[in-house]
């Protein structure tokens, strides 16, 4: 099962999802739709994927959440954490899951930052990256390359978890703890990262991404 949470992504949704289905015809494509205001949702259903409709904006933790109980109720062995922008490769997706498949770890990790795959991110945000990474690999004692990736594959051990307990707000980091803390192991491989076709990242504003690593970084603290 690929999952894709979703908020007002009706300009890459239709797109991505074909893109997916494509790569991976062997795949269901779930799309949470966090509580859009566009057309969301009815783009998602004409390319072919299964839609829940969250009530309102709950946010991205929430609606991942959502995916892994839905995957944990229908017994998918595995989950492919995707985002309804576009921005990830639909051909890595074999990737993932091959890891996923031939390895002895719960959950492969794509990362941007070990191959070819970053396009440009934003100074302001590879300094909050850095930061992260530094933090991560002190409690973790692993190098994590990529803490705010959204791709991801799960076994069916990381699905029941997740299923269970997922941080909300800004949750990939905070997951890394939550992943290294339960026992669960992770890998990384290379992934390639996409620019946005349609529409904006909430983290374009240097200001906004300085808000991100302050606020992720206490939480990881506070929860410690």
């Amino acid at each position: 099962l690929v999952i894709l949470p979703a908020l007002n992504e009706a300009g890459n949704i239709g797109k991505t999802v074909r893109r997916i289905r494509q790569a991976a015809p062997d795949v269901d494509v779930l799309v949470i739709n966090d509580g859009s205001v566009d057309e969301t949702t009815a783009e998602a259903q004409t390319a072919g994927a299964i839609v829940l409709q969250m009530p309102y904006n709950v946010g991205i933790g929430a609606a991942v959440q959502t995916g892994f109980k839905y995957a944990a109720l229908h017994e998918y062995q595995c989950v492919v954490r995707n985002d309804g922008d576009g921005q990830h490769a639909a051909g890595d997706i074999g990737h993932l899951v091959t890891t996923l498949q031939e390895t002895d770890v719960d959950v492969v990790i794509g990362s941007r930052f070990l191959g070819d795959g970053d396009y440009g991110t934003p100074p302001m945000r590879l300094l909050g990256i850095s930061v992260l990474k530094l933090l991560l690999r002190s409690i973790t004692h692993q190098p994590i390359t990529d803490p705010t990736s959204g791709f991801a594959a799960f076994n069916r051990r990381a699905i029941r978890f997740f299923a269970q307990a997922y941080p909300h707000d800004y949750p990939e980091p905070e997951a890394i703890v939550l992943m290294h803390r339960s026992g669960l192991k992770m890998c990384e491989i290379p992934v390639t990262f996409l620019p946005r076709e349609h529409g904006t990242s909430s983290f374009t504003a240097p200001t906004r991404s300085i808000y991100y690593m302050v606020k992720v970084t206490l939480a990881i603290l506070i929860n410690l």
